[in-house]
């Protein structure tokens, strides 16, 4: 009788931790906005752009800015702004714009917007060029513990801090 009490009181505290793991709002925060102190996610990119055309990101602009978690995403039209705000999680890059590589190994570092890639219809930013070909060799593996780091990631983590 003991054991099921004390069972029945871990499955109440678990559950709801497990649900809001896998819950979009736990996957869009920390947001990497840089570290000069501004709010400005993706270094301004138009994170549409990555998704169109010929996948070259191309610099939003503050007149089409949009708050998402905190962060303000910049566009380079109304429109991309529009499609953003109408579901921002299929638009944002993964771990908050968070160095993917990093997040593999279970920490934050800032994400460059031009070393980029698309995987399954998301985007992953990586810290330079040499660390995305490091990422690249094996980008499903990466992808994986990323995740479950992701997971575990406080809320209110930051870059150097």
């Amino acid at each position: 009788m003991k054991n099921q009490a004390l069972f029945a009181l871990l499955a109440a505290v678990v559950a709801p931790l497990s649900f809001a793991a896998f819950t979009p709002d736990a996957y869009a925060r920390p947001v990497y906005v840089g570290v000069d102190g501004g709010n400005i996610a993706v270094s301004g990119y138009d994170t549409i752009s990555y998704f169109e055309g010929d996948g070259v990101p191309v610099k939003g602009e503050a007149a089409f800015a949009v708050e998402h978690d905190g962060a303000v995403y910049h566009f380079a039209n109304a429109a991309n702004a529009a499609r953003f705000q109408a579901n921002p999680e299929a638009f944002m890059p993964r771990y908050g714009g968070h160095c993917a590589w990093a997040m593999s190994r279970g920490y934050l570092a800032p994400g460059d917007p031009l070393a980029y890639a698309i995987v399954d219809g998301k985007l992953y930013l990586n810290f330079n060029q040499e660390v995305k070909a490091k990422w690249d060799e094996d980008r499903a593996g990466f992808i994986a513990s990323a995740e479950k780091n992701w997971a575990a990631m406080p809320d209110d983590a930051k870059f150097g801090g």
